[in-house]
């Protein structure tokens, strides 16, 4: 299968982007990386749709991933695996870090990223992180 590098570009791009607001405890820059509805499979089998930007829970969230010191995450190796020329599927392992820069732990998500109106954003998410 072809990759697009074009997608490509604007998949990684998508996911910078949305690694920066998180690790900036940026709310509207994380709910930017989003599409709506946004899907969320987790790490039981676990499905949430949340319809509209003001369902996702960024206070919940960022206090979930503090629970174990978290402090900021880091990519360590991505890989575009699938592109059509309005999405791509991206696998990402990245590691969460304590901000002493002591590991949490190391996780795999696959986002799927997709445009609409001309604007790219992760529709899904997909992995054993939370």
């Amino acid at each position: 299968m072809t990759i697009d590098p074009t997608v490509e570009r604007e998949a990684i791009a998508v996911v910078d982007r949305y690694y920066a607001a998180l690790n900036a405890n940026d709310e509207d820059g994380v709910r930017d990386a989003f599409h709506f509805p946004h899907i969320r499979i987790g790490k039981a089998g676990d499905v949430k749709t949340l319809p509209e930007p003001a369902d996702f829970q960024f206070e919940s969230f960022l206090s979930q991933m503090k629970q174990d010191g978290w402090h900021h995450s880091a990519w360590d190796r991505t890989e575009v695996v699938f592109t059509t020329p309005s999405k791509a599927h991206i696998a990402v392992n990245f590691t969460r870090y304590r901000a002493d820069d002591s590991v949490i732990g190391q996780y795999f998500s696959l986002y799927i990223i997709t445009e609409h109106k001309g604007r790219w954003a992760i529709q899904c998410g997909s992995g054993d992180g939370g």
